[in-house]
């Protein structure tokens, strides 16, 4: 009698004795990083993978049950047929480590596998040391893949023993060089052929075709490049003999094709190329080599250049360049200076050029080759590096652009302008339409336009090609195409543009709202063709289902995306762009919806919608949206832990404007309590409250669900920005933000900490500078002296820093000479004596974003002025933490950090006696 009376007691308590997330917890929380439907979306494949731990493909069937379960899998492709799933077999990661723990050489480390899954049989096949595999797109039955050599071992016989070829000589092992063993396997037979010393493969996108070239290294097989059609069992030589074969290429049906090749073994630099094509008869010829009519003297066929067909014309594109010095063998590398020579007024500034240097080194220049003729014509050229081609190839004007002449003003502008030229494809002539245009004009789908945002008149431009007649389609006064949000001291961006209407008949632009329909002539006005956005504070945006068609079908139903920007719900719409009816709503509610996959073929598609508890699990629905099947369950355990809830709060700030920000509370939230608080920041967040925020140990923010989890608030204001004020920007914020909670009566006043990370880490910085409120602030990779920071490089790209503060994130809208006062009065360094709350500063000393140093002044100047600080610098990392055990280890310190400030928990180690680099290798100081 007394267990029963007790038991239903125990099954009230039990659900409710939920625990608190760990930093430890954060590293096996689940996230979907892979996804795919089949054509006919009667499979559907996810790869789900914690970030500690071994990643799983689950595979469901078109009803949404679960078909099969592969651990250690990625890479998940599906034949076009559905009859098999394809995917890589990474080794367990626990057997890795305890194999590196074993001091195992790399060549004795196990190697990936291919799995091969019958859908039909459930059988899987295993391929062992899989190097690469490759299947067709649009067509299915074969499968084709490399291995990694098995490891040789010691010959056991001399070289004129058996072993050899039958030619007297030792076969060449294989390599990136000679090439690998190529497996070519039949799927309804199961029969696999191979071919040895392959050193590329591709199979023909809509075709059975398959296209390898070889070095014949075993002796046996002839080197050369060949296709096979793979329907009839028939082989076509293209070219065979000894040469280094590059850059394969069919056209879609297979019977073109193209490949690059030198016969010169002892040309390292590439300046011996040929291009080669060939027109689906007997053997490929060369077509284009140095000194080829048509090509600049002294330029080459580059081997770095893709080589592509036009879809219809008879035309081979390939890349060019001038030939490639040959540095002087004759000088010792010890004899020579090595200096970096900066000039005033160059157009790249020398930190970017050695930035791009590998990249440049590999520039090519488009070139094409008229099979039909036989005429070879050079498009770009050094003073016109780039070219954009029309309708695929075969349009008859192509786009030249150089932003050469303005590069250097780029520097401070952070954008440069173009020159613009209308090529001829035929003769590479060129005419120039535009200078210094800061655009980057496309061609519309069928190549009747070419059409661009100018920013400084807010406005669309179509360019007719055939006409050459520029027309304005929209005004300020006409359509507010703007962004009408920006706040940064430079020209606002557009909205993004939706597409093109089917043979060229309209541009559909977006404004904050609605999306319009421009005639790209201006005959006709344009039209709102979502006509109630506006109206009703909902942000459209068009749906892309099938990202290989070009335009948009206006005979067909269109789907779109809608945000109410008010209460943040979203929502699937259609719409009959060609009638006047608003779209209309199909699903949606208190979520962020995430953008979904569709079927090829069929009328199935996947998407995910999430909010703060809600994590973004997969949904398989049809177009009608009106029901929906649950496929994963990436993450059960969160049921058995304390979580909490998000909502919007509001209040004005010192200025006078009305404000919005997030607030997170802890699960079973007591408005008669009072909570610690920690406040994270960065621009304006309010608009992700369906956001989940997965679980994780982050790179440079607090993790908002461990915050909770453990009992803290979370407020995340929005800023709006004065242009030259960032620092009082966020104060005037910020801090109304904080006091309107305070007065709610359920916020500890006295234990309140912020946080934040690069232009965050600034803003609570300076902060820092203005107020005592806080009880201990993190700042991680903080900008604090901005005179510095402006003539600083950003060396992960070798840019100079001024542009962020001339016309960017920082916001001050001018240079050092032209406003030195705001310089100062934005930079917390300069205000450090007033700072009276504990800093916990993390600059790593390979930030390629923000100087590493601008963390050491800031945290040199809290150490003479005899105020609790510390640093973290990850050794070799960038702009945050980031290696799994770096992100662990900034996670714990940063809520040691916070709970000892603001719950009063014991300072550990490392905050009480710091950790002597003497004693780096033996403890953590936790």
């Amino acid at each position: 009698m007394l267990l029963t009376l007790m038991l239903p007691v125990a099954l009230l308590v039990y659900p409710q004795d939920k625990k608190a997330l760990t930093i430890d917890d954060l590293v096996t929380w689940n996230r979907i990083s892979e996804r795919v439907i089949s054509d006919d979306g009667s499979l559907i494949a996810f790869r789900t993978e914690p970030l500690k731990g071994d990643p799983v493909i689950t595979l469901y069937d078109g009803t949404g049950s679960l078909k099969a379960t592969f651990r250690c899998a990625t890479g998940a492709t599906v034949s076009s047929d559905s009859r098999f799933l394809f995917f890589t077999i990474k080794p367990p990661e626990e057997e890795v480590r305890a194999l590196r723990l074993k001091k195992t050489k790399k060549d004795d480390m196990p190697l990936d596998k291919l799995g091969i899954y019958n859908v039909t049989t459930g059988i899987t096949d295993t391929v062992a040391r899989l190097k690469s595999y490759k299947t067709p797109d649009r067509w299915s039955g074969w499968l084709a893949w490399q291995c990694e050599p098995l490891k040789e071992k010691p010959a056991a016989m001399p070289d004129t023993a058996a072993g050899d070829n039958g030619k007297g000589k030792k076969p060449k092992s294989e390599s990136a060089d000679n090439g690998y063993t190529l497996y070519v396997r039949n799927l309804a037979s199961g029969l696999t052929d191979t071919v040895r010393f392959v050193t590329d493969y591709l199979f023909a996108e809509e075709a059975e075709k398959l296209m390898y070239a070889t070095t014949g290294e075993d002796g046996i097989m002839e080197p050369g490049v060949t296709i096979i059609d793979l329907k009839r069992g028939e082989k076509s030589m293209l070219y065979t003999g000894k040469a280094k074969y590059r850059q394969l290429a069919m056209d879609k049906k297979g019977e073109r094709a193209a490949f690059i090749i030198s016969f010169d073994e002892k040309d390292k630099a590439g300046n011996t190329y040929s291009l080669c094509f060939w027109n689906g008869k007997g053997v490929a010829s060369a077509v284009a080599t140095k000194g080829t009519a048509g090509l600049p003297e002294g330029w080459i066929i580059n081997e770095n250049a893709r080589l592509s067909f036009a879809e219809k014309s008879p035309r081979l594109f390939f890349g060019t360049s001038p030939e490639y010095k040959i540095r002087d063998t004759t000088v010792l590398e010890d004899e020579r200076a090595v200096v970096d020579v900066w000039h005033w007024s160059e157009g790249v500034l020398h930190t970017a050029q050695v930035v791009r240097k590998a990249r440049e080194m590999k520039r090519t220049y488009t070139a094409v080759c008229h099979t039909d003729r036989g005429k070879v014509v050079q498009l770009a050229t050094a003073e016109m590096p780039e070219v954009q081609l029309p309708e695929k190839g075969d349009g008859a004007t192509a786009l030249g652009i150089s932003s050469l002449p303005y590069e250097l003003e780029s520097m401070w502008e952070g954008r440069s302008g173009n020159d613009l030229w209308t090529v001829d494809i035929m003769t590479g002539n060129a005419v120039k339409i535009k200078e210094n245009l800061k655009a980057r004009p496309r061609f519309s789908p069928g190549g009747r336009y070419l059409y661009w945002y100018h920013g400084a008149d807010s406005s669309w431009y179509s360019y007719d090609v055939t006409a050459g007649k520029e027309t304005r389609l929209t005004t300020p006064a006409t359509l507010r195409v703007w962004d009408e949000l920006n706040d940064v001291p430079d020209i606002p961006g557009s909205y993004p543009a939706a597409g093109w209407l089917k043979d060229d008949r309209a541009l559909l632009v977006s404004d904050r709202y609605d999306i319009w329909s421009l005639d790209p002539a201006a005959a006709t006005p344009a039209r709102n063709v979502t006509s109630n956005g506006r109206q009703e504070g909902i942000r459209y945006r068009l749906l892309d289902f099938d990202p290989e068609n070009d335009y948009i079908d206006p005979s067909e139903r269109q789907y779109l995306i809608g945000v109410n920007e008010s209460t943040r719900a979203e929502g699937f719409y259609s719409l009959d762009i060609r009638k006047k009816n608003p779209p209309v709503r199909l699903a949606g509610g208190d979520y962020t919806l995430g953008i979904p996959v569709k079927a090829r073929k069929a009328d199935r598609l996947i998407y995910t919608k999430e909010n703060f508890t809600l994590f973004p699990d997969y949904l398989l629905t049809d177009l009608s949206f009106r029901n929906e099947t649950r496929l994963t369950d990436a993450n059960p355990q969160q049921k058995d832990y304390l979580w909490g809830t998000a909502e919007v709060v509001k209040w004005t700030s010192l200025d006078g404007r009305p404000l919005e920000g997030l607030l997170y509370k802890p699960e079973n939230f007591d408005p008669a309590k009072k909570y610690p608080m920690i406040v994270n920041f960065y621009e304006k967040s309010s608009t992700e409250l369906n956001r989940h925020r997965i679980p994780e140990p982050g790179r440079s923010t607090i993790d908002y669900h461990y915050y909770t989890s453990n009992g803290y608030l979370i407020f995340n204001p929005d800023v709006y920005y004065i242009d030259g004020y960032p620092g009082q920007s966020a104060c005037n914020c910020v801090m109304p933000g904080i006091m309107s909670l305070i007065e709610k009566g359920f916020v500890d006043e006295k234990s309140i900490g912020a946080q934040g990370h690069s232009w965050g880490g600034y803003q609570v910085a300076y902060l820092a500078t203005r107020t005592t409120l806080f009880a201990a602030i993190e700042s991680g990779a903080p900008v604090v002296n901005m005179y510095s920071a402006y003539g600083g490089i950003r060396w992960e790209s070798g840019q100079n820093r001024s542009m962020q503060y001339e016309h960017q994130q920082s916001r001050i809208g001018a240079s050092i000479w032209e406003a030195p006062h705001l310089y100062l009065e934005n930079s917390p360094l300069f205000a450090i004596d007033k700072i009276e709350t504990p800093i916990l500063i993390m600059a790593n000393d390979q930030d390629g974003a923000v100087p590493w140093y601008q963390g050491i002044e800031f945290f040199i100047a809290m150490r003479r002025l005899g105020k609790p600080a510390w640093l973290l610098n990850y050794n070799g990392e960038p702009h945050w933490a980031q290696t799994l055990p770096n992100r662990i280890d900034f996670q714990k310190r940063m809520s040691q950090f916070f709970n000892h400030y603001l719950k009063g928990e014991a300072m550990p180690v490392w905050m009480k006696d710091g950790v002597p680099a003497t004693e780096k290798e033996f403890t953590l100081g936790y």
